[in-house]
């Protein structure tokens, strides 16, 4: 016969896993930056070799680096893009899929300068502007809502 579990015991079981995964997968912080050409109402989408879709341009932010940097950093990387004026900082989610990203940064930028000379890598198939109206249908669901997000001035949900 078991007996139930009492409620000390189960805390105590929580916070010894809660220690175990804080030393053995510190949080990590992503970025994501929404580009938007107000005068063509288009945003820029980017094309992985390693998954599938289309996808804001971001990623991780590196040890001693700031998540702005990262944002300027992955942005020149993925598309080329050069940005003309700071950014804004639009939100701050979690992530609660199990990923390399538990926190995610989202920067919106009007102003820039496209990429005249942007060449595909092993890493980025594909950068592009695609008009808001018209978003591929291959478009990642949460590129999709945080597009919309923006645009429409909704609510942000706090979930990536």
């Amino acid at each position: 016969m078991s007996r139930p579990i009492s409620r000390s015991w189960a805390r105590l079981r929580m916070r010894l896993f809660h220690l175990y995964f804080l030393f053995t997968r510190p949080m990590t912080l992503g970025v994501r930056v929404l580009v938007h050409d107000r005068s063509s109402n288009e945003v820029l989408l980017v094309k992985h070799s390693y998954v599938e879709g289309w996808h804001l341009p971001g990623g991780g932010v590196e040890t001693g680096e700031t998540a702005l940097n990262a944002m300027e950093r992955e942005l020149h990387e993925e598309s080329g893009v050069e940005i003309s004026a700071p950014p804004r900082m639009y939100a701050l989610y979690y992530n609660p899929r199990a990923s390399r990203r538990d926190h995610v940064v989202l920067y919106v930028v009007d102003e820039f300068t496209r990429a005249i000379d942007f060449k595909p890598t092993e890493e980025i198939l594909a950068a592009d502007f695609f008009p808001v109206t018209d978003l591929p249908d291959d478009i990642s669901p949460s590129s999709a809502r945080r597009i919309e997000e923006v645009i429409s001035g909704a609510e942000v949900s706090p979930f990536w």
